[in-house]
């Protein structure tokens, strides 16, 4: 039996600079996309289905793409192909974005942008399961998030030093988006580009046969896997169960006159129904040798501690989402008294939100330096505690603080906590999977960082207008509380799911 050798630094290094390109065009897209729609006209409580894009492409393009770069194999190897491809694409989407004529053109963009952006980042995830040993993963997705971390300070801040550094001009007539933002995005475009190529070229990765060899020598507890087939029953009876509670809660949100938002949640049960029901006639059918079967038959034999991570995932990720959806807005109004897009200040305080997206993504990448050694001495369960605290005290803080400024204290928190969010699950996880399923549970993983953001987008407007009288603020409050509980969370996953 072979045992996967150690990579030296500057092979992880080379293996994770790709996620500093993918990491500006994502934060690009998280700071300034509210910002966009609100001065193409929305509203604060139009923003949350408006967003609802960017999950519900990572929900259908992450597992598709993982299950079919686990099964691809060629002269870029298994997971470069895709690196590449999904940056051309969301390159040409960056550039094209900030050019939206109307609301509804740039909603479609934000569709399609995403969806190029997932189709490069799903695999990095599954490279570094892929590339390293088990003692390297936590320092690997570290490693990703010090990228993470250094491309989003610089794309968080473009439109600031566009307009301070370069005098490129942040006015613009209603309606339009300022020269600052676009050419904050042509940078992002190239930016991404460019760093994604730069991993494909210089990183290698080990053939089907190599990784066969390396899975024999892991441990048992780490390689095992349910193969035996669901019962047909439960898929359609459990379909047939999520598909009615979908239609009738549909039925009671147009009977009531709810929120247009609520469709999204109960149009996602619905769907789930049906699919559990196609997956269940395929295999009565014993047709089971397909990429949509599988999928599914993976989702239902998930390993356990990836169960117990999803809970922690879900906390985490409705907090970030309540964050980047409702940053701009708080911000602006609550810290510069600019109610709406049209108000003194609206631009000053655009521009500072992009500032402190910058601080904590620069935050997040110095703790990325520090959370392995961490971890090794506290263990990722009680490290990712001990962060997700932090982080949710710096949200809390928000509402606490009037000087703006002194904002950037609280970034630090926010900081530490992305950069737990980026690295110590996964590091879990993967020690969990199966090396020939890396790619599609890394892809499935991604439905627990969706789904949070499809209940944000569905219920969050709703909460802030009925309890909180659409104060933005508020959404960060909520955010801060649940990342805490995010943290308790973590103390749930099984102890052998920590690194060796």
């Amino acid at each position: 039996m072979k045992e996967k050798p150690q990579l030296s630094f500057w092979q992880i290094w080379n293996m994770c600079f790709g996620f500093l390109g993918i990491q500006m065009g994502f934060a690009l897209q998280n700071a300034n996309v509210s910002r966009i729609f609100q001065e193409l006209g929305a509203e604060v409580d139009d923003i949350p289905i408006l967003w609802v894009a960017a999950p519900l492409t990572g929900l259908i393009v992450q597992p598709i793409v993982g299950y079919l770069s686990d099964r691809t194999w060629g002269p870029l190897g298994r997971r470069r192909p895709y690196f590449l491809v999904g940056a051309i694409l969301a390159s040409a989407a960056l550039f094209v974005m900030p050019n939206s004529p109307t609301l509804w053109i740039a909603a479609g963009m934000l569709w399609v942008m995403d969806a190029s952006i997932n189709i490069s980042m799903e695999p990095f995830r599954a490279f570094v399961g892929d590339n390293l040993p088990e003692k390297q993963r936590t320092s690997g997705f570290a490693m990703q998030t010090f990228f993470i971390g250094v491309g989003a300070v610089v794309a968080s801040a473009l439109p600031w030093m566009m307009q301070n550094w370069f005098g490129i001009s942040e006015d613009a007539p209603p309606g339009v988006i300022p020269d600052s933002v676009k050419f904050s995005f042509y940078v992002g475009g190239a930016a991404f580009l460019l760093a994604v190529s730069w991993t494909v070229f210089r990183s290698r990765e080990y053939s089907p046969e190599e990784l066969a060899a390396f899975e024999e020598a892991r441990p048992p507890e780490h390689t095992s896997f349910d193969e035996s087939l669901r019962p047909v029953s439960k898929y359609i009876g459990g379909g047939f169960a999520w598909l009615i509670v979908g239609l009738a809660g549909w039925y009671l949100i147009a009977s009531m006159g709810l929120d247009k938002e609520l469709y999204v949640l109960a149009g996602a049960f619905a769907v789930f129904g049906i699919l559990q029901v196609i997956a269940g006639l395929i295999q009565r059918e014993g047709m089971t040798k397909n990429g949509f079967y599988e999928v599914m038959h993976d989702l239902f034999h998930m390993p356990r501690v990836m169960k117990q991570l999803a809970v922690v995932q879900f906390f985490s990720w409705f907090a970030l989402f309540a964050m980047w959806i409702y940053g701009t807005a708080a911000v602006t109004s609550y810290h510069f008294d600019a109610p709406d897009a049209n108000a003194v200040g609206y631009d000053d305080g655009a521009n500072w939100l992009g500032v402190l997206f910058a601080v904590y993504n620069g935050f997040a990448a110095l703790a990325a330096i520090g959370i392995p050694s961490v971890a090794n001495r506290l263990g990722c369960r009680t490290t990712h505690l001990i962060n997700m605290c932090v982080g949710g005290i710096g949200l809390l803080s928000f509402y606490f603080i009037d000087d703006p400024k002194l904002l950037i204290l609280s970034m630090v928190g926010v900081g530490i906590a992305w950069a737990s969010i980026l690295s110590l699950p996964y590091a879990l996880l993967s020690n969990s999977l199966p090396a020939h399923k890396m790619g599609v549970y890394m892809g499935i993983f991604n439905f627990f960082i969706v789904i949070p953001q499809l209940v944000a987008a569905s219920i969050l407007g709703l909460i802030l207008r009925e309890f909180f009288d659409l104060q933005a603020i508020f959404g960060l409050v909520i955010g801060g509380c649940l990342m805490i509980v995010a943290g308790l969370t973590a103390l749930l996953v099984d102890k052998s799911a920590e690194p060796a």
